[in-house]
């Protein structure tokens, strides 16, 4: 494959993604999918923003020390201590990049940054050349490029390619591109810009309009070279362009897109459940690739045709990208060799013998409450453990509640607060609004909760309950989540676990949080 056929894949889910409010991950967790992403053979994986936190610069060094095979990468502002901070995050990397930009339309320069197009493309080049100290691969991206000007961006892209810049980075930060729009701004640069041979174009779109994928691919087909994207569409705002649509319309569409991706998309629908455990984001049923019902055909006619001649109804091969293998039979009789086996296989590793016995565990507990276990039960149960810096405030001691018709719900529970139980209960609208209550009565928080989400983790009515809860206080957004087969205690795990992650107070501050 040369370089004008291969398509760079770069994975933000841990950076742009994580900006989702609420979808914060601890640094095992950030492991965890960077290995995912690894066994997945994303080109480049953006680990975090060293400079938002000393959480974010030990996350992406953990995953710099963790991750062989693909680029790490930090993003930096376009200022001194930023760029120091990302190159020292990246240092154990094998492979390490710094992701550099300042904003470049009219709007962001005169109203944010304040500064002339001069000082702009001043700063930005002095960027390149201090990141170029700490590695030779570099990007640079033009903040909110699809409303900048022409004439600017051949200015300081030319500017920034001399300095060293390797890959340029053309963001629709607002989401605002439109496909034949964005593909001719790619082209018109590539073409009138000097040294346009001497970096990759790369695409970095937002889906404020539904557009993502749609400009990416466009990007592509008018000479990008790299796509920046995330796992199920994950970001800020209405999201990112989705990986896995992106790769699956590259392979699915040959005739149209000239480029190859080295991406293995096998492991496409068990990375997407992880991030999807992980964050508390429920993949909805009816998304492209990852969703439940991507490949699913209620129409007769649509039924007759696969089951005479597949093509006729399916575009692509749902075992291809990972679904119908994912059946385990495991159960309360398997042993611990083979629960680990799997949970590697998942790409579930544990630092020691005690953290796999207690794996083990809540296995051996769950398979006495239903007959055959899932790779997303195992998902479940990791995620659902509680990072070892987490210390748990609050924790589910017993509950009880009664629901009969013509009367309110109760709720009754008994909470271990630092160590000792406290007894608690309330009556509410429903057995969740009850017990929701109940641990406020001892609680008091005051904190607002956002969402509620509930998720059958697989099928059947034994299946596990996966619950969201997000909640906010004081600006600080948190998501918790609880997994068990009776959904009401799943509900309390979820609030207890929202409630310790408020407790430890630990505000991630986005320098620039729009990002790019």
């Amino acid at each position: 494959m040369s370089n004008k056929d291969k398509l760079v894949i770069f994975d933000t889910t841990l950076r742009d993604g994580e900006q989702s409010p609420g979808a914060s991950m601890t640094r095992d967790e950030k492991i965890r999918i960077a290995k995912m992403l690894e066994k997945m053979r994303v080109d480049v994986i953006e680990a975090g923003f060293a400079i938002a936190s000393q959480g974010d610069f030990e996350s992406v060094r953990a995953v710099a020390e963790a991750v062989k095979d693909s680029t790490i990468c930090s993003l930096a502002r376009a200022v001194k201590g930023d760029i120091e901070r990302a190159g020292e995050a990246i240092k154990p990397a094998n492979s390490g990049r710094i992701h550099t930009f300042i904003a470049t339309s009219p709007i962001h320069m005169k109203y944010k940054l304040q500064m002339e197009p001069s000082k702009v493309l001043e700063q930005a080049v002095a960027a390149i050349k201090l990141a170029r100290q700490f590695t030779d691969d570099v990007e640079f991206s033009l903040e909110d490029a699809s409303r900048s000007e022409f004439d600017f961006m051949c200015r300081i892209i030319e500017s920034v390619i001399d300095a060293g810049a390797r890959t340029i980075n053309l963001p629709d930060t607002v989401g605002y591109g439109e496909p034949s729009e964005y593909g001719l701004l790619f082209r018109r640069l590539i073409e009138n810009i000097p040294n346009s041979d001497k970096a990759i174009f790369s695409t970095h779109c937002h889906n404020d309009l539904g557009l993502a994928v749609a400009n990416s691919l466009s990007a592509v087909m008018n000479g990008a070279r790299q796509v920046e994207c995330t796992i199920n569409g994950l970001g800020e705002r209405a999201g990112n362009a989705a990986l896995e649509e992106i790769v699956m319309a590259i392979k699915t569409r040959k005739d149209l897109l000239p480029v190859e991706t080295q991406i293995d998309i096998s492991h496409i629908v068990p990375t997407s459940r992880l991030v999807s455990s992980i964050t508390g984001f429920p993949v909805q049923p009816n998304k492209a690739i990852v969703g439940a019902n991507a490949f699913a055909h209620e129409s007769g006619i649509h039924q007759d045709g696969i089951l005479k001649h597949r093509e006729t109804y399916e575009i692509m091969r749902a075992e291809d990208v990972g679904w119908h293998t994912n059946k385990l039979v495991l159960g309360k009789h398997s042993g611990r060799a083979a629960v680990k086996a799997r949970f590697e296989a998942l790409g579930i590793t544990f630092e020691n013998a005690d953290a796999l016995n207690a794996a083990f565990t809540k296995f051996k507990d769950l398979a006495d409450k239903k007959h055959e276990i899932f790779d997303e039960d195992l998902q479940a149960l990791v995620s659902e453990a509680k990072p070892q810096e987490l210390v748990e405030k609050y924790r589910l001691g017993d509950m009880e509640v009664i629901c009969k018709t013509g009367q309110n719900p109760a709720a009754k529970l008994i909470i271990n607060i630092d160590g000792k139980d406290v007894s608690t209960q309330a009556t509410g609208s429903g057995p969740v609004d009850a017990t929701f209550k109940a641990i406020e009565n001892v609680v008091n928080s005051g904190a607002h909760l956002q969402l509620y989400s509930v998720n059958a983790v697989t099928e059947g009515t034994d299946s596990l309950g996966d619950v969201t809860v997000r909640l906010e206080h004081e600006g600080h957004i948190v998501n918790g989540v609880g997994a068990d087969t009776d959904v009401i205690t799943a509900s309390a795990k979820a609030y207890l676990d929202a409630l310790n992650i408020l407790s430890e107070k630990v505000a991630k501050h986005h320098p620039q949080h729009d990002g790019i």
